[in-house]
């Protein structure tokens, strides 16, 4: 257990974990509505799908230019004003709701607005945090945890959201996130990190993302990774979008039933992750590939189901070869990367988690609408397998 656990024994990295188990746990409650939200405004898979491609799309610009940026910037700061801007979304989508103003258009513009203040935060989040460890040694094992909180928030965020939806509505779920948020801000002043200088360079940004792109493709090992997280951001991911649709039309129930999937996921998610955290010394070039394929089958299985009891199961296995691909693929990626270059490969692993997600998320909803949630479902995961063979033969190959 002191194994499992031993990155907690860095004091900045611990603050960091306390302050995230708390807004974490918001975000998800903030999650669960927006989407039951959406549904209950619309009637339609493909909203759900738009409102994911408005939050997505900013990052697929932005995020390769934010990443040469962080590269030059403190990391901490920017955090900071990341995590405000983030709580003054929540509360702004909190009073609309309340008020009984909101329509699909407030959460489709709020959502892009997240989406441009992600494109800063996600990159800086997992850019620093190497720098709150006093031992490069507990990389992994760091990660691990910080995908076990993010999992464990998913089983903890859903289950209260559920219920609060059906007591109180979407409204309080969000304003209870802008709350969350005050703890990470905390947490961050607390902090005593080293001061880190960062040369002053002569090259334009421009010249600063061409230069990371350059390197990310040039690593083969980097190269092949980012290009299989593409593939399933885009085939694989959007499962997360279409839980309202599943709830409501497939398996008959209601905003429970949501609450009830998602944390599934987030078990298995919470699990998968543990799991990774005590296995943080295995060969990842061979467990990285049989996740993915892993993954691949339980979608499959999740897109056939029509009880509930088993898309909880197919779903929680989904979550735990899901954390296992993402915490896998950015343990490989930050122990490839170089720290001045850090910044830039993270942005890159940004794009290819969050890059190809609107417009996976706009198809897999186009196909749900025409052949039906399941269908769309299944054949993401389909197309999942098939990307963890190509990831399997060309890691076998380094």
């Amino acid at each position: 257990m002191r194994g499992l656990f031993r990155s907690l024994r860095h004091r900045n990295f611990r603050l960091f974990f306390m302050g995230q188990s708390v807004s974490l746990t918001g975000f998800w409650m903030q999650k669960v509505a927006t989407g039951w939200l959406v549904y209950r405004l619309t009637d339609s898979p493909m909203a759900l799908g738009t409102v994911d491609f408005a939050g997505s799309i900013p990052m697929l610009f932005l995020t390769p230019f934010t990443g040469a940026v962080l590269d030059r910037l403190d990391l901490r700061r920017t955090l900071f004003v990341c995590q405000a801007l983030c709580a003054l979304q929540a509360l702004a989508l909190g009073i609309l709701t309340l008020a009984g103003v909101i329509s699909f258009w407030h959460v489709v513009l709020l959502s892009a607005a997240m989406g441009v203040i992600n494109s800063f935060e996600m990159p800086t989040r997992h850019s620093m945090v190497p720098q709150l460890l006093d031992n490069r040694e507990d990389l992994g094992n760091a990660l691990a945890l910080n995908s076990s909180l993010f999992n464990l928030a998913r089983l903890v965020g859903p289950s209260v959201a559920g219920f609060a939806i059906a007591k109180l509505g979407e409204g309080i779920c969000f304003l209870a996130n802008g709350v969350s948020y005050l703890a990470t801000l905390k947490a961050l002043t607390m902090m005593n990190l080293p001061r880190v200088d960062r040369p002053a360079s002569r090259s334009s940004t421009l010249d600063d993302l061409l230069a990371g792109w350059r390197y990310g493709m040039e690593n083969r090992t980097i190269r092949s990774v980012l290009l299989t997280l593409s593939a399933l951001s885009f085939f694989a991911f959007p499962y997360l979008v279409m839980l309202p649709a599943v709830a409501r039309d497939v398996l008959r129930g209601d905003s429970v039933t949501l609450g009830l999937l998602t944390s599934a996921t987030g078990v298995g998610g919470l699990t998968g992750a543990l799991f990774m955290a005590w296995a943080s010394g295995m060969d990842l070039k061979r467990l990285l590939p049989t996740a993915v394929l892993a993954f691949g089958l339980s979608l499959t299985a999740f897109g056939a189901s029509r009880v509930t009891g088993l898309s909880m199961i197919s779903v929680a296995c989904a979550g735990f070869s899901m954390v296992m691909c993402l915490i896998g693929s950015n343990t490989l990626l930050q122990l490839n990367a170089e720290d001045s270059k850090r910044s830039r490969v993270m942005s890159l692993y940004i794009l290819a988690v969050m890059g190809m997600g609107p417009f996976g998320s706009l198809i897999i909803g186009g196909l749900s609408k025409a052949l039906g949630v399941s269908m769309g479902i299944a054949l993401g995961g389909v197309l999942t397998l098939l990307s963890g063979g190509l990831l399997m033969t060309s890691l076998r190959n380094r």
